[in-house]
């Protein structure tokens, strides 16, 4: 296992960091155990969950993912072996079981949030604290032609930053870190933690695989420059680059069977025809078309962790396999054929 450092920070992370959004929902209780015990057996020391975890959203399920850590973590009395990340949600008028049912990045459902969290995960810190999405309004989860809003209420980044700041300062949160944020966002929340001696954001949850690449064109020259890594979600594409779902296939059980109304990476008009020709390169050279997914992202340089959620341990398993797949110059030229044909179809 590849280790690289949280931001500027000391603490090392493993390359490939278990994500958790199926336990409580998908995934047992028990098998969430399991996959814990797998992983951390495997030298991953690094879980990734979030308040409104597990998926998908719903009062019956919120908090879940969380908690099936917490019965874990005291279970196996191993909170010292473990680097936990959990993320506090922004407003978004679905969720209306959060809180006062309007989840804002201010300090009454922060604070709240952050307290609920550690008493689901059965710990008094969480490692990584992030904001799951910006208060504002802005491009986020696929979304295109950002338009400005004519009026701007969001919770100004100051406020935000200066409430994780009170958290680092309790000792509840060790380090801080944003998701799903833009290129503007990142340098305000930096220049903000540089000119106000308020903490520094160490890593940038976005989604990145072969078939959205576009962190590339804006982050991942901050991410290199000011060390605030991406913490990569979606590396195969929620599934998609495995091919199990190409010409209309539905395999019983899979995410996007069970969740139809789930498109971002089946939908786009060339989604379907980028991920075949993805799986029939990954197929000519002998490689597993997901396990090629996976090996892209993590050799990446910009990434600090690479976020592998599975809904069985036969998947877990043999996703886990990606750290040993070699990626030839001619692979990679190849691979670079088809993002020059195929640019971010599905952002």
């Amino acid at each position: 296992m590849e280790y690289r450092n949280l931001g500027r920070t000391d603490l090392k992370v493993s390359l490939i960091c278990l994500g958790s959004m199926n336990w409580g929902s998908n995934n047992t209780e028990a098998e969430g155990h399991r996959q814990m015990d797998y992983a951390l057996d495997r030298a991953v020391n690094f879980i990734d969950t979030a308040e409104m975890y597990a998926v998908p959203p719903s009062a019956e399920h919120y908090g879940n993912s969380e908690r099936v850590i917490g019965t874990w973590l005291k279970a196996r009395s191993n909170r010292d072996k473990v680097i936990i990340a959990t993320k506090v949600a922004g407003p978004d008028e679905r969720l209306d079981f959060i809180r006062d049912g309007k989840p804002r990045l201010n300090r009454w459902h922060m604070e709240r949030a952050l307290d609920d969290s550690l008493k689901r995960l059965q710990t008094d810190y969480v490692d990584l604290y992030q904001l799951h999405w910006p208060d504002r309004d802005t491009n986020t989860f696929g979304q295109l032609g950002y338009r400005h809003p004519e009026a701007d209420d969001s919770v100004p980044i100051e406020e935000t930053l200066q409430v994780l700041a009170d958290m680092v300062r309790s000792g509840k949160v060790r380090h801080i870190g944003v998701s799903n944020e833009t290129p503007w966002g990142t340098m305000r929340f930096l220049h903000l933690a540089e000119t106000m001696s308020l903490p520094r954001i160490v890593t940038n949850q976005n989604p990145y695989s072969l078939l959205n690449r576009s962190f590339e064109a804006g982050c991942a020259e901050i991410a290199m420059r000011e060390q605030v890594g991406l913490f990569a979600y979606a590396p195969m594409a929620a599934g998609a680059l495995s091919g199990k779902y190409l010409g209309g296939a539905r395999p019983a059980g899979a995410r996007m069977t069970t969740y139809p109304k789930n498109t971002r990476y089946l939908g786009p008009p060339n989604a379907e025809p980028a991920t075949r020709t993805y799986v029939e390169l990954a197929r000519k050279h002998g490689i597993d078309p997901g396990l090629m997914a996976l090996a892209f992202v993590a050799r990446q340089p910009f990434v600090t962790s690479s976020i592998i959620g599975a809904s069985s341990m036969a998947q877990l398993e043999a996703d886990m396999g990606c750290l040993e797949v070699a990626l030839s110059d001619d692979l990679l030229k190849s691979l670079e054929d088809i993002h020059q044909r195929y640019t971010y179809p599905c952002p």
